[in-house]
């Protein structure tokens, strides 16, 4: 095993470490944005809830009153300290939500919202980029989406994976780290995930990028838009919205894709999500592939379902990646547990729970977490 617990380059050693936060879905709609400054029309189209603040009664009934309105920072809870004490270069989210006050809702069951002056719940944890190609940014319609769009460029929030059309939907997020070169977002959904076909971008038709299958052909589709942009120093990065809700299995194709986009396309990290709980890691060619990323931020507190899984729980995922190379030189992870709506540090219970499913899902994988005394986890992986 190689430690993902490196010393840091000593005094006089010119390796620059690029340190990126990333995690799963950020659900800032629905419950979360009816306790926030700003709540929107409260109004569902579910066939159980009607009312987006039956959600925060929910909550409440299982872990106590939420004071209410909340300010910005309370959703964020303990991941603003976290945030400060690892400092990373560029903060990247896969948005789970609208930003609008469109009532065009999609008639797909779930359809999450957040209004667009509560924008603030994301400014103020710093968050650099949005990845966007997932089965909920579209489901206030188009005029749901535009918005969205618009909300975030006001905000000097970097977006990938949806647009006014194809081409925007492909374009990747360019962030420009100081003495650190570039980091490119980009971001791709799969119908598996729950994204419709009626979803995808198209030459004159706002949407996201949907790619048709885990082939080889859709490997080469990403190299083109990758390699047209990166250049020597840059980090790649792409964010992928794939799989069902609950389910630890990888299969095949989601590996061998992953291994395609580090092989053929020259990328650095793979981020997936769509998962409600964490899964599996794995780290090819010193390429980080993180196949699941869990919920971070949700309001499914109360909803009972799937406790086997324990989704409540999930993790902030701090990988430093040397700058100049893009190989992986440590990864850190914390654990975290929703309460009151709210992301709160894992009690050792749960933070240890966490590390035995990493290590079951990742000895295939060829990676092991390891606890420490601080509660937060170092990865270790074997080279590949």
């Amino acid at each position: 095993m190689q430690t993902a617990m490196k010393e840091s380059p000593q005094s006089g050693d010119k390796t620059q470490l690029l340190t990126l936060f990333l995690c799963g879905d950020v659900m800032t709609g629905r419950g979360i944005d009816q306790i926030l400054p700003h709540p929107g029309n409260p109004q569902l189209y579910e066939p159980y809830i009607r009312d987006a603040r039956d959600y925060v009664r929910l909550a409440e009934r299982t872990n106590g009153d939420v004071k209410q309105p909340v300010e910005f920072a309370y959703p964020w809870g303990d991941a603003l300290a976290e945030l400060e004490r690892a400092v990373p270069d560029v903060r990247i989210i896969n948005l789970e939500t609208a930003i609008t006050v469109s009532d065009r809702y999609r008639p797909k069951g779930i359809n999450y919202r957040m209004h667009p002056a509560n924008i603030g719940c994301l400014t103020v944890a710093g968050v650099d980029c949005c990845a966007l190609a997932n089965n909920h940014v579209l489901d206030w319609g188009v005029a749901g989406l535009q918005e969205t769009l618009a909300t975030l460029d006001v905000a000097g929030i970097r977006r990938a994976g949806a647009g006014r059309d194809l081409e925007e939907a492909m374009a990747p997020a360019v962030i420009s780290v100081p003495g650190k070169g570039r980091v490119l977002v980009f971001s791709c959904g799969f119908e598996s995930s729950g994204i419709g076909r009626s979803w995808a971008a198209a030459s004159q038709r706002p949407g996201v990028q949907l790619l048709p299958d885990l082939s080889m052909a859709s490997v080469d589709t990403l190299a083109e838009q990758v390699q047209h942009v990166k250049r020597a120093g840059d980090i790649a990065i792409v964010s992928i919205h794939w799989g069902g809700n609950w389910d630890y299995s990888i299969p095949h194709l989601q590996r061998d894709f992953a291994h395609g986009l580090i092989d053929r396309a020259g990328v650095d990290v793979i981020h997936g999500h769509s998962s409600h709980h964490v899964k599996g890691i794995e780290v090819y060619r010193e390429r980080p592939i993180l196949y699941g990323c869990g919920d971070l931020l949700s309001d499914y507190e109360g909803i009972t379902g799937h406790e086997e899984f324990r989704g409540e729980l999930g993790l902030m995922y701090f990988l430093s990646l040397e700058s100049a190379t893009g190989r992986l030189q440590r990864f850190e992870m914390t654990p975290t547990r929703l309460r009151k709506l709210r992301i709160n540090r894992a009690l050792r219970e749960e933070a240890q729970w966490l590390v035995d499913v990493l290590n079951r899902e990742g000895r295939p994988l060829g990676t092991r977490a390891i606890l420490g005394e601080d509660l937060r986890l170092a990865l270790q992986w074997s080279g590949v």
